[in-house]
């Protein structure tokens, strides 16, 4: 099939769209194809993933059980472990997860595995967009050949683009639908089919000139958002050795209308982009024997929070003359960011880690988390009683779900570490509350 004629499928909707990889970025792509009118055929390794969406359910926050189960009934999306279904594909998206080693190094087995069964199943005509965040050269460097060592042109028999993508758990404002879409592929005409495909759900779509281009986009933004965290994290550790209250600067810093963006510190990072993507660019360019200074800088301040939360901690329980070790600790969400049940990367686990480590007898409460497991053991988190807070040495608030009533919190709790200044319009009650700078002290009088 030519160029032309994928063009005139994809404009009648009679495409056949493959999503690889039914995640938090997966399947949401999904249900917009298929909200747009074509057919889309979901892949995923998991049988548990699969079965579960074909009984209308889903595994993703952000899409409702309902809005599967329309699609499912309808007959306008399936889902299936059975990779020979990607045959009957005219475009494919992969939408895989994209980790890093334990020496921060890029684990690309997902992408390589998606890469290789799309390379069975191709087929003249077919067109491949790439989502998964990696470092710029994967899609020519690492997909091309494997579509080409079938005999297939890319350009001419096959097209490859690169669109990353940014999917942001939780937004109640931007989805993958109202989010631009950044296009580029290996030749124009690679760009140009996967541009067409994207408009047909996707409100904007914004080309460039190469792959090389579209991936280090998405690395650019990430990187910027974690080295700007970076710099409000260290401003934190600065306000607290100088006896200022950190929220209070930085919210008369943004009020200046322009040259100022407003970033917030916290107990680290988390999520499967910013924690990582930097580290795929920084990779890259120790290949080319470059380093990427600010990335280093920025990693090192933000793994070190959870550090310096669990110091402010201890400090905290000394200064009530207990000791970390045998105290009670609830922690107070363990998402790695409000409102929502994704826990990768959070920084929580490493506040928890670094607790018991000290002998913190630690429980949580996230009311979007009900257990998870670390470690090979099952961690249940237990309900927010009055009983539960007046138990706890301390409180940590890591995450600051809407959901919690923080003024039961200080109503009922001795001592709270609120790392998210969840409390600056609670007034002050029974308990103490430190946050991460050191004089922004809530006693129970009242403001410090």
């Amino acid at each position: 099939m030519s160029s032309t004629a994928l063009q005139q499928k994809i404009a009648s909707r009679k495409a056949v769209v493959g999503v690889v990889g039914l995640g938090y970025v997966g399947l949401p792509l999904a249900m917009e194809f298929a909200k747009a009118g074509f057919h889309v055929i979901g892949f995923d390794v998991s049988a548990r993933v699969t079965e579960l969406l074909m009984r209308g359910e889903s595994h993703i926050q952000d899409v409702p059980a309902s809005e599967v189960a329309s699609t499912v009934k309808a007959g306008t999306f399936i889902a299936t472990t059975d990779e020979a279904q990607l045959k009957r594909c005219d475009a494919i998206s992969i939408a895989v997860p994209t980790p890093l080693s334990k020496t921060r190094d890029p684990d690309l087995s997902f992408v390589i595995s998606a890469s290789d069964t799309i390379a069975r199943n191709a087929h003249p005509g077919l067109l491949i967009v790439l989502e998964s965040t990696t470092y710029p050269g994967t899609t020519r460097e690492l997909m091309q050949p494997r579509l080409e060592a079938v005999g297939l042109t890319v350009g001419t028999d096959v097209f490859l683009a690169f669109s990353p993508e940014r999917v942001d758990p939780g937004n109640p404002t931007w989805h993958t639908k109202n989010t631009p879409k950044v296009v580029g592929g290996i030749t124009a005409n690679c760009t140009a089919l996967a541009m067409q495909l994207y408009q047909s759900c996707i409100d904007t779509v914004v080309p460039v000139t190469s792959t090389e281009s579209a991936e280090l986009v998405k690395l650019l933004e990430n990187t910027f958002r974690a080295v700007n965290i970076g710099l409000v994290n260290e401003m934190a550790i600065v306000c607290d050795k100088l006896g200022v209250n950190v929220w209070e600067v930085i919210d008369a810093a943004a009020t200046k209308p322009f040259g100022f963006m407003k970033f917030t510190p916290g107990p680290g990072i988390g999520g499967h982009c910013i924690p990582l993507d930097p580290h795929y660019l920084a990779w890259k360019m120790r290949t080319l024997n470059y380093r990427t200074r600010f990335i280093d800088v920025a990693s090192e301040i933000n793994s070190e929070m959870p550090l310096f939360v669990v110091e402010k901690v201890t400090s905290a329980l000394n200064q009530e003359k207990k000791a970390v070790n045998g105290s009670r600790v609830l922690v107070l969400g363990i998402s790695y960011k409000r409102d929502i049940d994704d826990m990768r990367e959070s920084p929580a686990l490493d506040v928890i880690k670094l607790l018991e480590e000290r002998g913190a007898r630690v429980e949580y409460h996230d009311p979007h988390v009900a257990s998870f497991r670390e470690d090979g053991h099952v961690k249940h988190g237990i309900a927010l009683t009055a009983d539960a807070l007046a138990a706890a040495d301390a409180v940590v608030i890591i995450t600051d779900h809407r959901a919690v009533d923080y003024g039961f919190v200080v109503a009922h709790a001795h001592l709270v570490v609120d790392t998210r200044n969840a409390l600056a319009k609670v007034p002050a009650a029974r308990a103490r509350v430190v946050s991460l700078s050191q004089h922004a002290v809530i006693a129970a009088a009242g403001a410090a």
